[in-house]
């Protein structure tokens, strides 16, 4: 089973290289890329399945090199959970743009250069998560900012060219401190792989922990969005095309907050800075959501509801107990669902209606009542509304916060709540002015949201377009998906207990030990 944890990264790679080749045969892109993602899912579903029911990790020196000075590739229970969930929502958002692709040409998306910039962000992601050494870590953010760059940009219209600038020397900010942090690790320990950092963390001084444990939260806060680094998020998604903010949307957030679980709950467990990090889970829920209330436009709308959510990510984080950890990480993934499947259904409404202000969008209950159901389902899940998978993971980070009883906890869980609440009403008015509102209703109604009129993007008009069937059932599939987190909570939510609980506990690299001395023997 070793065997296959490089494939998780090889393979979108390859796919990329062939992609590039084939820039002339669409077919065979979109097949490459298909199937590349597809062996991926079902890798890393197997790979889940081995660390869950082996419980010890896969680990794999690239190259036969030894630690500290080789590459180490670690598979757990997190890492191949989080790649099952990335590679279904890439394939699922792939198909979408294969459909937007065939229809419209090559005018939003270029084919021929989508797909290679698409499978490499895609193994800019897997790479993250499996990665064993903070290097190897940061090699996977710059992947991610090289493809996710080119992908922003797509189309070269002067307002994604300016919100890709401001996402660049964002990210290169975060880059640049993170990357001095490795330096300073490497230079006070010897060694920048994971397991051998928790190890030796405790020996040095309390003061040159914490210098070390607050650059890294800084730079992975920068790529999480965390407020109040959260500041170039909401401009610069909702100018990419559908698909590439679909994807943002869903995934690259949360490989900073991954990188965030990793760093708080195995490296500096010991060193916390959980008051902080409780502080700004509570600012990033709250201003954000005030933001998307602001907002007359569903991406931005998503957008800063998006950099909401990620509060309760943060806010479980903070608390630091198994059963809060796995709290997060059920609510990651709800999140990362849920959170693309609302962004593909605004594509949808967006070629329907010619906009996704919803000042100018009126009456698609009548006209495209499909589309309404597909971004009701998913908008009531991410507000919270029971039984689905969003009041799940907020009631269990509520009940982890009220076991640990502190007042604190208490002003989290109300925040948590009314947090919730405006982001039902958020989501809840834009459905009622762009879906129930009828094109002949009264002034009355108009003169209620005219103060949304000053709103960014309030009155932009596009061009209206015929909607695939491709774009249509793939997200209909994710809607079914986000439905299944509900339907299989049980099981799910018992793979991340057993992964809050595996987190607290040392980092271990049992799988590369035991081939290690088998072949010194």
């Amino acid at each position: 089973m070793i065997a296959l944890v490089p494939l998780l990264v090889t393979l979108p790679l390859l796919g990329a290289a062939i992609a590039l080749i084939a820039g002339k045969h669409r077919r065979v892109q979109v097949a490459v890329s298909v199937i590349t993602l597809t062996v991926v899912a079902a890798i890393a579903a197997v790979l889940l399945v081995v660390v869950d029911v082996g419980g010890s990790p896969l680990a794999v020196s690239v190259g036969g090199w030894p630690i500290p000075f080789g590459i180490v590739l670690y598979v757990d229970r997190l890492s191949s959970l989080l790649i099952v969930v990335s590679s279904i929502v890439l394939l699922a958002v792939l198909l979408f743009s294969v459909g937007q692709g065939a229809a419209d040409g090559d005018d939003d998306t270029p084919v021929s250069i989508f797909h290679p910039s698409y499978l490499i962000l895609s193994a800019g992601i897997f790479n993250a998560f499996i990665a064993g050494d903070l290097f190897n870590l940061y090699v996977s953010f710059e992947i991610l900012l090289v493809a996710s760059y080119v992908l922003i940009t797509l189309g070269s219209t002067e307002s994604r060219i300016r919100t890709g600038v401001v996402y660049i020397v964002v990210s290169l900010v975060s880059s640049i401190l993170f990357l001095a942090a490795i330096a300073m690790i490497y230079g006070a320990l010897g060694t920048v792989n994971m397991v051998q950092i928790a190890e030796r963390m405790g020996q040095l001084p309390q003061e040159t922990q914490t210098v070390l444990h607050f650059m890294l939260l800084i730079a992975f806060a920068i790529k999480a969005a965390v407020f109040p680094l959260s500041f170039w998020l909401p401009d610069s998604y909702p100018t990419a095309p559908a698909p590439v903010t679909a994807v943002f949307a869903g995934l690259l957030t949360k490989v900073g907050v991954y990188a965030m679980i990793r760093t708080e709950a195995q490296l500096f467990l010991d060193n916390d800075l959980n008051l902080l990090l409780l502080i700004a889970a509570l600012a990033t829920m709250i201003v954000g959501i005030l933001g998307a209330l602001a907002q007359a436009e569903l991406k931005r709308i998503l957008s800063f509801t998006l950099v909401s959510h990620i509060g309760y990510m943060v806010f479980g984080l903070a608390i630091a107990t198994p059963l809060s950890i796995g709290a997060t990480i059920y609510y990651m993934v709800h999140h990362i669902v849920v959170q693309t499947t609302l962004f593909l259904a605004v594509g949808l409404v967006e070629r329907k209606a010619g906009s996704t202000s919803i000042l100018r969008v009126k009456g698609l209950m009548r006209g495209a009542p499909l589309i309404a159901a597909l971004y009701f389902i998913p908008a009531i899940n991410l507000g919270g509304l029971p039984p689905f998978s969003g009041f799940i993971g907020k009631f269990a980070l509520f009940d982890a916060a009220a076991e640990v009883g502190t007042p604190i906890m208490m002003v989290m869980m109300v925040g948590g709540i009314l947090t919730s609440l405006l982001t039902l009403y958020a989501l809840m008015r834009a459905w009622n002015l762009s879906f129930w509102r009828e094109e002949d209703d009264s002034a009355e109604t108009e003169a209620r949201i005219s103060y949304l009129d000053a709103s960014p993007e309030a009155s932009v008009q596009t061009e209206r377009r015929v909607i695939p069937r491709i774009m249509t059932a793939s997200t209909a599939g994710m809607v079914a998906i986000t439905v299944a987190l509900t339907v299989f909570a049980g099981p799910i939510y018992d793979v991340c207990t057993r992964i809050g609980s595996a987190l607290l506990e040392p980092m271990t690299l049992v799988q590369l030990e035991q081939d290690e001395l088998e072949s010194e023997s």
